[in-house]
């Protein structure tokens, strides 16, 4: 049973709150501009994460949230996917509880592809990526 309540989600007791969808570029100013005439427009600073290597931006519109994400020089991070032509790669929600929520959702067949890390995009919050049973890849960010 699902219910919902604004950007939030309860599935089999699981608290998950919408954020934004990642997007793999190769240059930001290059991606923002192809945006900017579908009403978005830059939501703060860039920032840096040298732990993940990449850098990002994200954006708002009328859409949902986007983040914007290109590869730090010599990271190779995005590559799987912008070699297969693939933008839109990952879903992002914050959760109260980012170790439980893994758990519950390992328990789904879900599989953590990076393990929780403190980032620099969310004020030093810790993420977690995970690979769903369907081969989806969400983002997991401590609330």
């Amino acid at each position: 049973m699902v219910a919902a309540t604004g950007n939030r989600f309860l599935q089999s007791g699981m608290d998950l709150a919408f954020h934004h969808l990642g997007v793999a570029c190769r240059d930001l100013d290059t991606e923002e501009r192809t945006w900017l005439p579908l009403g978005y427009s830059r939501e703060g600073a860039d920032f840096e994460d040298p732990r993940q290597q990449i850098r990002g931006r994200f954006l708002v519109g009328p859409g949902p949230r986007l983040e914007l994400l290109v590869g730090t020089p010599g990271s190779t991070v995005l590559d799987p996917w912008l070699s297969r032509g693939i933008k839109i790669y990952h879903q992002a929600f914050e959760v109260p509880a980012l170790r439980d929520t893994i758990r519950e959702f390992e328990a789904l067949r879900a599989r953590v592809v990076v393990e929780p890390v403190p980032a620099v995009a969310f004020g030093g919050r810790e993420i977690s990526f995970l690979m769903l049973a369907n081969g989806s890849i969400i983002e997991l960010i401590a609330r």
